[in-house]
């Protein structure tokens, strides 16, 4: 018996092996392009939101059908890939059906199971077909999905309904090979949704169907090694990196906004009031209040970039962007990974990086975008893995109020108001309550 299949097998994994390792770590490399930040704490708390959130989609069913279909697609994905250790171990020791003989009729069961599984990611994916290009869903039409974005939704769908059918082709002349007793094709139990497409290849000789069960057993088993690699180019990476994303997304309250220590520590010390640390010890210095690039933000905001989902939840849910603002937090997350892209390459062709005369505030989002949220935390709500679009939005406009003086006119009015009147408003501080009587004597009225 020939080896050269399993030599083909082990070369085309090992391949797929290198290139994913080489891309996993360029894509540590980019995310840590972000500053350092400690997310440790209540490790009880982020075990049970990653998985609530993350692995049990908790808060994908606030949109039940889209919800449903996804389920349908995440469940299968998890379970078939019990039969894709079956392939490696085919693949690798030149077997057919490997578990066939040890788990005798509950084989049979398991493979109905992959096939109605297969059916139900067929099925999803062409809804999901449908609802981006025949009913046009409106969040998958904004301008940030033009092109490659769109491309890659449509592309990945495309690719799983074919190794969806690439399975119940196999499965189909499997079975007629068994029935012929043909080398040793396992003896399968009629296997459904499989045995529905039978009668295409019955009348086919035992080669022909040979070189097809074979034919669509490696497109199924490359598919999945060329899959993998895929996503990592993908917005899909977010079905690896959803789990890490959550469990480091943020535990405080919604509306708590982040001060920086430094400034805290400065405004404490000017008050009188002791700070944390050493206070024999001066501060170090601030090299930037705020973020204008990417090493600015931290690096779970750069991993909030690369977990983008581009599903649109966040951006139909932004009230700027429903009233006709050019602000959308996806394209906000977007922006952040293709910068980081950009650097990152840089880097890796001995480029400038960093150094390349454009920024992430400026060359990629724009004040308009940033000046339009209202700082409401519907788009971290809306958000199916807990993605935190406010917190970068924040640090870039901290930039352009602290470092460039950039805030509009209306704005600097109002900031100086709470900083002599503890309000908005110009009124004195002793008259605050003021409203408040008048409120009374209205009502007493």
């Amino acid at each position: 018996m020939s080896i050269l299949p399993q030599v083909v097998f082990l070369l085309i994994f090992a391949i797929a092996a290198y290139i994913l390792s080489k891309r996993i770590k360029y894509l540590r490399r980019n995310i840590f392009l972000g500053k350092g930040e400690t997310r440790n704490d209540h490790p009880e708390e982020r075990w049970k939101t990653m998985l609530l959130v993350a692995f049990g989609q908790q808060k994908m069913f606030k949109r039940f059908v889209p919800a449903f279909l996804h389920l349908l697609i995440y469940v299968a994905f998890v379970i078939i890939n019990l039969e894709v250790l079956e392939f490696v171990i085919d693949g690798l020791a030149g077997t057919h059906r490997i578990f066939a003989p040890f788990l005798g009729a509950a084989y049979g069961v398991a493979m109905n199971i992959f096939e109605f599984l297969a059916i139900a990611v067929l099925v999803s994916c062409v809804a999901f077909l449908i609802r981006r290009n025949v009913m046009k869903v409106e969040r998958f039409t904004k301008p940030e999905m033009k092109g490659w974005p769109s491309l890659d939704a449509n592309l990945i769908l495309v690719i799983e309904i074919v190794l969806m059918f690439a399975i119940l082709t196999m499965n189909a002349t499997d079975q007629i090979l068994a029935s012929r007793g043909v080398g040793d094709y396992a003896l399968l139990n009629t296997l459904f949704f499989s045995s529905l497409i039978r009668p295409i290849f019955e009348g086919m000789g035992n080669g022909t169907l040979i070189f097809i069960e074979r034919f669509a057993w490696w497109f199924h088993i490359i598919g999945i090694l060329g899959f993998a690699v895929y996503v990592t180019y993908s917005k899909h990476l977010h079905i690896f990196l959803a789990f890490p994303n959550t469990w480091y997304s943020n535990l405080k309250p919604k509306g708590e906004m982040v001060n920086m220590p430094e400034v805290t520590n400065e405004v404490n010390m000017m008050l009188g009031i002791p700070t944390e640390g050493n206070q024999e010890t001066p501060p170090a210095e601030i090299g930037r209040f705020g973020a204008k690039d990417v090493n600015d933000l931290t690096w779970v905001n750069v991993m909030n970039a690369y977990s983008c989902t581009e599903c649109g939840r966040c951006t139909s849910e932004c009230p700027a962007n429903i009233t006709g603002k050019k602000l959308s937090p996806r394209k906000i997350m977007m922006d952040v990974r293709d910068r980081a892209e950009e650097v990152g390459k840089s880097i890796d062709a001995g480029g400038q990086g960093l150094e390349d005369g454009k920024s992430l505030l400026g060359d990629y989002i724009t004040k308009e975008e940033i000046n339009a949220c209202t700082s409401c935390n519907a788009c971290v709500e809306a958000c199916p893995i807990n993605i935190d679009p406010l917190s970068i939005i924040l640090q870039l406009r901290r930039y352009v109020a602290m470092e460039e003086s950039g805030t509009p006119a209306q704005w600097n009015a109002m900031f100086q108001n709470m900083e002599t009147s503890f309000s908005p408003w110009k009124f004195s501080p002793s008259d605050r309550f003021n409203w408040a009587e008048k409120v009374k004597e209205e009502e007493v009225k």
